[in-house]
């Protein structure tokens, strides 16, 4: 077989005796009918037939075949090639279209001929094949020269492949699953030639020189990991291939054939060696002048080495990369299973364009580094995910660590704003954050603004039943409000929210349904990181589910556009290698909730920013949220939005938050007794949220329906004029804004305020 056979050219000499014995007959009827055969069915010329059916022979049996079955051998063989898998890389970009990171197996990226500089393709054509658009897919001259090399030296020095055989050969190279695969179509052996040459034939048949000539250039290797002339160029010279000069084309082409050893990154001297060759060799050919060749080659080589980052690690934002990465490896919208998902991203050659805004990634990560630093004395940790009301693009996705393995150098895999499904996060407590669903089950209901309940100072959860109507009462608990026993008294609707009365929500939540809060919640996208059904408990209104702060987000922005869900989207178009849209995950925004019910949430979680217990964190526009400070303040939180912008703040510590609570804090010289929601998540979310809407126009919320309204109480009272309203309101929140900025400098922490001395936040949670 051909396993046994010599290599290839190494096979018998021209001529022998004729008929169907001893040797392949160069003269006499069947043997030059063979010959012709082969010819005819290759296209080639007569010379080009004889030789193919000499190579031929020593593959179906040697001295004992006859010529007329190597031409049968030869016809046999397939000629169809499959030319849609070469890889390309992908690339994932901003809003803008500016790069966030790049994808690949092979780094590759296919240009067209005119991409490519003149002086590139005449190098190449020099050194590798410059009788390229005279001869078909065999260059007899060029064989019959490697024939004789070969059979002088007793082995394979020469191979005699044209441009077609050797794009042919890369391309069987590049299509191979396997390292077997890679290393069976890498071998020398006649059988592979044979096989080459058949493909190649076809290759000439069926598209033009020039084509031929562009997917060469397109797919070989240029060492140093750039795969084709537009990576090579961009690797060593930091700059298009349409932009190469003559040494720098003479160094490319002539790195092809060895990449490793005329690495010019590794081998600068072998390498400058090897372009002075082709310098010579494109001498010789006139296709440059010799006193241009000798000046060109006392010309040091002049390197600009660009490595083009592979993933999301040295994205300059890497955890929603990470997002947009576990998006495409998750979804079957992008393939049946997850290799088949990888493979599309990593040589899909995908142009992937997002929605992440710079504006507001980096106000965000900015706020998140400043109050949490990467490397703090607490090992404490933040996470913000902002999103658009109305759209549910994801805006921005900020983590206080880096992306990568080492945590002491305050790195990590877990994208902590995300699900486990997209950043292996299996969620936090929400803490008070949760009552916004009991608020807005209870306006939902028709609840008005004023209605009071007695809070108590504990509370005992009887009464219970989840949806499916079971007793989930706990009659052995005790809830309280505070730390400071705060409770024994009426608050209303406006108030309870506002000062985030534990009672009053459990009170609250057994009257409208645990089942209904907790639907509501549903409604707004809510459920656990772990991607399951959230718990249906009485803290259910106290945030006992473990979420993600994306989730959080999304479903606050949701009261923002006025009732309209939308499904948290990191992805607004990508297109294929050839430009051609793909299908993507949509956002499948609805109205869950009236208009009027959202309308009725935002004036009360607006108070929560004025008067409540986030108040001074306004940021001179309409705005409104809710704080949350979980159980043994293992976490706090801070959730708010305006109608452009939702956030949702976690702060807390990944090695477990109750063994290790947020209370006598310090980090980085800065000092907390316990934290909030309002200490550190408030904050953060207040200065993101600046900086992200920073420059850009002011949205109003839509006033209450009046039906939300009892009499009274001036607070929960109709707003007779607005806009001096709204003044009013923006002035106050400016000097709230300068109040806060003294604070800072003299105050015990970031937050300003020493949050142990406010009894409207709790250490349950609040």
């Amino acid at each position: 077989m051909a396993g046994d056979r010599p290599a290839l050219y190494a096979c018998p000499v021209l001529g022998g005796s004729g008929g169907d014995g001893g040797g392949f007959a160069t003269s006499g009827r069947r043997g030059g009918s063979a010959a012709r055969r082969v010819r005819d069915l290759a296209g080639l010329g007569a010379l080009s037939g004889l030789l193919i059916a000499l190579m031929v022979v020593p593959l179906v049996g040697g001295a004992g075949v006859g010529a007329r079955d190597a031409a049968t051998w030869f016809e046999n063989e397939p000629a169809d090639m499959d030319l849609t898998g070469v890889p390309q890389r992908s690339r994932i970009l901003a809003a803008d279209g500016s790069l966030l990171a790049t994808f690949y197996y092979e780094n590759r990226v296919d240009v067209r001929l005119d991409q490519i500089a003149p002086v590139v393709r005449r190098a190449v054509l020099a050194i590798e094949d410059n009788r390229f658009y005279e001869h078909g897919a065999l260059d007899s001259k060029a064989t019959v020269r490697a024939l004789v090399s070969n059979v002088g030296s007793g082995e394979v020095q020469q191979g005699g492949s044209g441009i077609t055989q050797q794009y042919v050969k890369n391309l069987l190279v590049t299509q191979a699953d396997t390292p077997a695969g890679k290393q069976e179509a890498k071998a020398l052996t006649p059988a592979r030639k044979l096989r080459e040459l058949k493909y190649a034939v076809a290759m000439e048949k069926r598209f033009s020189k020039d084509e031929i000539l562009r997917r060469y250039l397109n797919i070989a290797y240029y060492g140093a990991g750039a795969y084709g002339i537009e990576a090579a160029s961009q690797r060593y010279f930091a700059k298009p291939a349409s932009r190469l000069t003559l040494p720098e084309a003479a160094l490319l082409a002539g790195i092809v054939r060895y990449p490793f050893a005329y690495d010019p990154i590794q081998h600068p001297e072998a390498a400058k060696q090897r372009r002075d060759t082709v310098l010579g060799r494109m001498a010789d050919l006139g296709q440059i002048t010799r006193a241009e060749a000798d000046a060109t080659a006392r010309q040091p080589i002049r390197l600009r080495v660009r490595r083009t980052q592979n993933g999301c690690v040295s994205s300059k934002a890497p955890f929603f990369c990470d997002y947009v990465q576990r998006e495409i490896l998750t979804n079957p919208v992008f393939g049946p299973t997850p290799k088949a998902r990888e493979k599309l991203l990593k040589q899909g050659g995908l142009t992937i364009r997002t929605t992440l805004d710079w504006q507001t990634q980096r106000a965000a990560q900015r706020a998140v580094d400043r109050h949490v630093p990467r490397l703090n004395s607490a090992h404490k940790a933040a996470a913000e995910a902002l999103v658009e009301p109305g759209t549910g693009r994801i805006k921005g996705m900020a983590v206080d660590r880096r992306l990568g393995p080492d945590k002491e150098r305050g790195k990590t895999w877990i994208n902590f704003a995300a699900d486990a499904s997209h950043g292996s996060s299996i969620g936090m407590q929400a803490g008070s954050t949760f009552k916004a669903f009991t608020l807005a089950a209870a306006l939902e209901q028709g609840i008005p603004f004023g209605a009071k309940i007695m809070a108590p100072r504990a509370f005992t959860p009887v009464g219970f039943r989840d949806c499916k109507g079971r007793n989930v009462s706990d009659p052995g608990a005790s809830l309280t409000n505070s730390a400071d026993g705060e409770g024994g008294k009426e608050f209303s609707l406006a108030t309870g929210t506002y000062h985030s009365v534990n009672t009053y929500f459990l009170k609250l939540e057994r009257q409208v349904g645990l089942c209904e809060t907790v639907r509501m919640a549903e409604r707004l996208g809510m459920r656990q990181a772990n991607g399951k059904p959230m718990q249906q408990y009485p803290a259910f209104t106290l945030g006992f589910n473990t979420v993600s702060p994306l989730r959080l987000a999304a479903a606050y922005a949701t009261f923002g556009a006025r009732g309209r869900y939308c499904r948290p989207i990191a992805i607004t178009r990508i297109t294929d290698a050839a430009g051609k849209p793909r299908k993507i995950p949509g956002a499948g925004c609805k109205q869950v909730i009236d208009k009027d019910v959202a309308d009725a949430v935002n004036h009360v979680l607006s108070g929560v920013l004025t008067k409540g217990t986030a108040r001074g964190m306004g940021i001179g526009r309409d705005a409104a949220g809710k704080t949350g400070t979980v159980d043994n303040f293992s976490a706090a939180w801070f959730a708010g939005y305006t109608p452009d912008l939702a956030s949702a703040v976690w702060v807390g510590d990944p090695r477990g938050g109750y063994r290790y609570p947020m209370t006598s804090l310090c980090m980085d010289g800065e000092c907390y007794g316990s934290v909030f929601g309002a200490t550190i998540p408030a904050p953060i979310w207040q200065e993101s949220m600046e900086g992200a809407l920073d420059g850009r126009d002011a949205t109003s919320f839509h006033d209450p329906s009046a039906q939300y309204f009892s009499l009274g109480t001036g607070e929960e009272e109709p707003k007779k004029d607005k806009k001096k309203d709204d003044k009013d309101k923006d002035k106050k929140n400016k000097d709230d804004k300068k109040d806060e900025k003294k604070k800072r400098k003299g105050g015990p922490g970031r937050g300003g305020q020493d949050r142990r001395l406010r009894p409207d936040d709790s250490g349950r949670p609040a």
